[in-house]
């Protein structure tokens, strides 16, 4: 039988989203099958034994042969547009066809199709075993439902699948609906995951569904395929890597092409001014911005220039940007934009200037320790280094305060203790020492060279808006060429500037590159989640000239990280409150997983040594598992040195993360929890989460003397465990050895531990 378009057309094939989690669990020779039948198919659906026919009496659903044992099913969307759905075994294709449906919701406008039958199976497999019969008694209340106070007509009007609402009213426990969610369309799974998280009817439909839904004076063909198509997770399959690339990439895969329509609707969007999209770890928030530079990329001009800075705040991460934006738009979208890490492009700003430049660049570790001779030299007790340290790092060269009286008049918040202005004169005094010292040895730090980057670039601002100025009162040319002092033309170095990871870039970073775009539509596109953060840079994004009020949006559904991991992990940030970045309280209320899977394993051990040899073992039970998706993350360098050791004894390999990345290609990934921002791996060890390792012992040194800053360094110990636990995908495993982490209380106490 040939296909509606006629004997030799070829033809346009599309994937439906959640298809390719089916595809990619199938046996490899079976998906290298599905490649060269994708192939194949889009030349000539009626060639090369597809024996492509009709399943149901409509004409919408029809099977296509992929080998000798599997089928495509796919869904006709008109003249030769195919939609692929699921591929299965022979077998099971004229099973329960009166359980798959299909049709365009009424809604959302996209395609529902949703297999019934594997919905029921799989949430009747979640459901709780019944309990053994009782001795005769008064009878127990059935338990509730989950969706017991909506109607049918009102979960329909917030776009679920209306196939899947009478089992949806039958759910009783969050096993059950975690078991549909995973099937279910999308947009249906975040809209039942939002009522249940206590979110109420008004805020979903506005948060969730307005965003998606078809414009209310239009009205809606339900005959219109193909208009249904381009408004569903699907994409169209142009060539054979297309396919190939979401299936063997993982999460970036998929999320190249499969972009949640509030994710679309975010990375396209024309903002007035700076704006911010948070969200817990796995939400997309670097998918959002690596879209949002293709997209700023594809609406330039023709021209050779970098008018798109993409930044974060180390050089690992960058380079990962880097490779991502490549894969993802190509070389020509790469040729356009300006990827370095902060704090080179800090220094690349200063070096402009002082090209002759040789000063030795160290660590905060090491300036540390040159504060405390300092203070020892000058006979100087009334002011502790840590403080003075901190002062300077913070508030100083953190918010690029260049002179005695701003100094004076700067904010300090977040600091806790409060300082005279006779004492500020000190400190300020300090603090010149200090900084002479440092140019004496021909040292300098990070800090140092952002806070000299910030008011190098506030300059040239000034000076561009002078010339602006004087354009537009005396008339001049329609182009500024006039060269700055450094011999660069004297112009704003950036159109648009995005920022992955925004939490962990200090005050001085954000006047830089405030200073670097000009005010005005989409200047600034930011990305982050302070509860991510793993520096001790509190800002506050409004002071810094980057207003965000008004254009921040939140993405609460987490991809990658399974519903049992990511509860644990929140239990790490149990009690604490975190900022927003603009002076405002953030939260992960509503943050959720799609993804269902086993509980983390807590095992405590009698010593180190005896905790290696449950590392070992726990890596054992994984050996189904790629050893390069499998890490081990620990609190100190000397401890990585021993889990390196102890597997090499054990026969097997491992690699060491570095500041720049793995050392090598292959093996296990072994690393301190600085190292784990931004990776991800199947399966993940957390050894050493004992007290006095997390946190630290010296953190507790504060409680007496600054317990604001003890709170601070609670906070950010927290906060890197939290990184670490929630870099596993599938599998997590703590250990610790001596007394638990106080952190670890909350995920003992679900356990079944002593609290």
């Amino acid at each position: 039988m040939t296909s509606p378009a006629g004997p030799s057309a070829g033809a346009t094939l599309r994937l439906l989203d959640k298809a390719d989690k089916e595809i990619v669990k199938l046996d490899r020779a079976i998906v290298g099958a599905v490649y060269k039948f994708q192939h194949d198919f889009r030349k000539n659906p009626n060639g090369g034994g597809f024996d492509l026919k009709p399943l149901k009496g409509d004409g919408r659903l029809w099977s296509a042969r992929v080998n000798r044992e599997y089928r495509a099913l796919l869904l006709h969307l008109g003249a030769n547009d195919w939609l692929l759905v699921s591929v299965k075994h022979r077998g099971h294709v004229h099973q329960n066809l009166d359980r798959l449906t299909y049709g365009i919701n009424q809604i959302t406008g996209a395609i529902d199709y949703v297999d019934l039958h594997v919905v029921e199976e799989d949430v009747l497999r979640r459901a709780p075993a019944p309990e053994p019969e009782a001795a005769p008694g008064p009878a127990q209340p059935a338990e509730e439902p989950l969706f017991a106070r909506y109607s049918a007509g009102q979960l329909a009007e917030l776009g679920v699948a209306e196939p899947l609402i009478p089992i949806v009213l039958k759910l009783t426990t969050d096993d059950e609906l975690l078991g549909l969610a995973e099937y279910a369309p999308r947009h249906t799974g975040e809209v039942l995951l939002r009522l249940r998280d206590g979110f109420s009817y008004e805020a979903v439909r506005e948060q969730v569904t307005e965003p998606v839904a078809v414009e209310k004076t239009k009205e809606l063909d339900t005959d219109d395929w193909q208009a249904a198509a381009g408004r569903s997770q699907a994409v169209v399959i142009t060539d054979d890597e297309t396919l190939q690339s979401i299936i063997e990439e993982g999460d970036f895969g998929r999320w190249k092409v499969f972009l949640h329509p509030t994710q679309e609707k975010l990375v396209r969007r024309t903002y007035s001014g700076p704006a911010r999209v948070s969200g817990g770890p796995g939400t997309g928030k670097t998918i959002v911005a690596l879209h949002r530079v293709k997209h700023l990329v594809d609406r330039l001009g023709p021209g050779h220039s970098k008018p798109v800075l993409f930044t974060t705040f180390n050089k690992n991460l960058a380079a990962d940007l880097r490779a991502r934006l490549l894969s993802l738009g190509g070389p020509d979208t790469v040729a356009r934009v300006d990827i370095v890490h902060v704090d080179q492009l800090a220094t690349r700003v200063v070096r402009e200037s002082d090209p002759g430049n040789t000063k030795r660049r160290i660590e905060d570790s090491q300036a540390l320790t040159e504060w405390r001779r300092l203070l020892v030299e000058a006979g100087e007790n009334r002011w502790d280094a840590e403080f003075l340290s901190d002062e300077w790092n913070q508030v100083i060269l953190g918010q690029a305060v260049h002179s005695r009286s701003d100094y004076f008049k700067v904010r300090r918040a977040g600091r806790g203790r409060s300082i005279t202005r006779a004492e500020r004169a000190e400190i300020w005094q300090l603090a010149e020492r200090f900084t002479q010292r440092l140019e004496l040895k021909g040292l300098e730090t990070h800090r140092q060279v952002a806070e000299r980057a910030a008011r190098m670039e506030i300059d040239r601002k000034r000076k561009i808006d002078q010339r602006q100025h004087q354009k537009d009162e005396q008339g001049g040319l329609g182009n500024i060429h006039i060269e700055s002092g450094s011999g660069a033309f004297l112009r704003y170095r950036y159109r648009h500037v995005v920022v992955d990871e925004a939490q962990d870039l200090s005050a001085a970073h954000w006047k830089m590159l405030r200073a670097m775009v000009p005010a005005g539509p989409d200047d600034i596109f930011l990305v982050g989640d302070t509860h991510q953060r793993i520096y001790d840079h509190q800002v506050t994004l409004g002071s810094l000239g980057v207003n965000i009020r008004g254009r921040s949006a939140r993405l609460t559904l987490s991809y990658r990280t399974t519903w049992e991991i990511l509860r644990s992990a929140m239990g790490v940030l149990d009690g604490v409150d975190y900022d927003d970045l603009d002076g405002d309280r953030d939260t992960l209320g509503g943050y959720r997983s799609v993804l269902h899977g086993l509980r983390p394993t807590l095992r405590p051990a009698d010593s180190w040594d005896e905790e290696l040899d449950l590392v070992v073992d726990q890596l054992k039970a994984w050996s189904d598992v790629p050893r390069e998706s499998v890490a081990v993350c620990v609190p100190t360098n000397q401890m990585v040195s021993d889990v390196i050791q102890r597997l090499g004894r054990r026969g097997i390999l491992a690699t060491e993360i570095t500041r720049d990345g793995p050392r090598g290609d292959e093996g296990v990934h072994v690393g301190t929890m600085y190292r784990f921002k931004g990776l991800e791996y199947r399966c993940m060890i957390i050894a050493g989460v004992a007290e006095g390792l997390v946190p630290r012992t010296s953190v507790d040194d504060w409680e007496r003397t600054d317990a604001l800053r003890h709170r601070r360094e609670l906070q950010r110990a927290r906060s890197l465990l939290f990184v670490a636990a929630t870099r596993a995908r599938d599998a997590l495993a703590i250990s610790w050895n001596g007394e638990p982490s106080r952190f670890l209380k909350p995920l003992r106490a679900a356990h079944g531990g002593a609290p």
